[in-house]
Formats: C-alpha cells, structure tokens, sequence
C-alpha cells in the first residue's frame, strides 16, 4: 500500500486521481444519499439559516439534500478540484453553495459555523501533528455551541482505504482526541456499503462545543 501523500499539491493528486480514475459515483465513500448525514442534521433541530460545513464533501449528494431541505447557509471544503467540479456541475447555478478548494490541514477559516460535519476525512490522518492541526481549525472554524457530526472508521474497519493507511476510532477514542472542550451527544455504528459491495464499519459521533478550548501544551501538561 502507498505511503500517506507529503504535501498538499500530493494530497490534491491523489484525490484528484481517485476521483478521475473511479468516478463520483464509484468512490468508495459514495452514497446515492446521505442517509444518516441528513437525518443526524435533522435531529438537531436547528433554523435553516445556520452555517453548515461539510468537511471533505467533494461530490458527496449531502449538500443537494439540505439545499432541498432549505437550508441557505452551506459550505464544502475538499482538496481535490475533480470533486468540486463534478459538484458544481451538478448543483444548480442559482443554488448559492461556496464550494471550498481547500487543503484543510492549511486552511484559515475566514469566519464561523454552527455545523462541522466531517465524514470519512478524519481517519486519514494517521500523524499525532496532522490530528493537532485538525482539531485546532475546528476550534477556530467552530462557533459556541455548535455541533461537529464525526464519522471514522470503526476498530473493526479497514485499515487502508484508496491506497492509503488510515486510524480507526470507538466514540470513547474520537472524544479524547477532540478533548474535553467537547461534549458527546450522540454514537452509533454504521455499516457502509460501497459501491463494490464491500461492508465498512462506521464509528458515528456528534459532539456539542461546550467551551474554551486550552492549549494543547496545557492539556499535556494536565
């Protein structure tokens, strides 16, 4: 198996690559609707003109679902071009959607969100600083309160996925890495199918912001 791209520009060939050569819809990761995405969303109960960020979304059919839906305010954050581009080719131009070419591992948030959804990125970040850096942006992309709806590999998931090694989580081990400015609000598992017929364990999780967050250094520390 490969070793985990090194710089943006290869992170956003490999997606590219992934995307180019499979398709949208023959991804792994592709799901004709987003079933437990919406209903997670839903189940927030929340006005449709919240921010709403779907974390590595690409071509995913989320954001199609809650523009139908109604909600106005969304936003999809993916590093590869190809992703985006079959999204925006998609989605109808009077939709109004930002669509984010982004690594997020660099990216500043120019401003804040209600909603962090993020399925299926997280677990490719095999690297303790890679996590940091993650967690960080989400503190600074997070609004008070807000929600974050996490989705990783289960323990009993697969251990590499699109070439690539990745980290599996329970509830118990997403919540230590996201840290105790974090409340769980809701875990369950999944069973994803991809389109090859394959089963993959899914590790569902939301979390309600509840604070400040302290620096990591601190957290060691403690």
């Amino acid at each position: 198996m490969g070793e985990p791209p090194a710089s943006a520009n290869q992170r956003a060939q490999h997606w590219d690559a992934a995307y180019d050569s499979r398709g949208a819809n023959a991804v792994s990761w592709f799901q004709p609707m987003a079933t437990v995405s919406i209903e997670l969303i839903e189940r927030l109960d929340i006005s449709r003109d919240v921010a709403v960020i779907d974390i590595g979304g690409g071509a995913s059919l989320l954001v199609d679902a809650l523009v139908d839906r109604g909600f106005g305010d969304l936003s999809v954050l993916d590093i590869s071009k190809a992703a985006l581009e079959a999204a925006r080719a998609r989605l109808n131009p009077s939709v109004s959607v930002a669509l984010l070419y982004e690594d997020l591992l660099a990216w500043k948030p120019e401003r804040r969100f209600d909603v962090w959804h993020d399925r299926a990125v997280f677990h490719f970040l095999v690297d303790a600083s890679d996590r940091e850096t993650y967690v960080k942006t989400l503190h600074s992309a997070l609004r008070p309160g807000g929600t974050v709806i996490m989705a990783t590999f289960a323990e009993d998931g697969p251990e590499f996925c699109s070439g690539l090694p990745v980290a599996r989580y329970s509830p118990a081990g997403l919540a230590e890495v996201l840290g105790p400015e974090f409340k769980v609000v809701e875990q369950f598992r999944e069973e994803h199918v991809t389109p090859a017929e394959v089963t993959q364990p899914f590790t569902w999780v939301v979390f309600r912001s509840i604070g400040i967050r302290q620096p990591i250094e601190e957290r060691r520390d403690g």
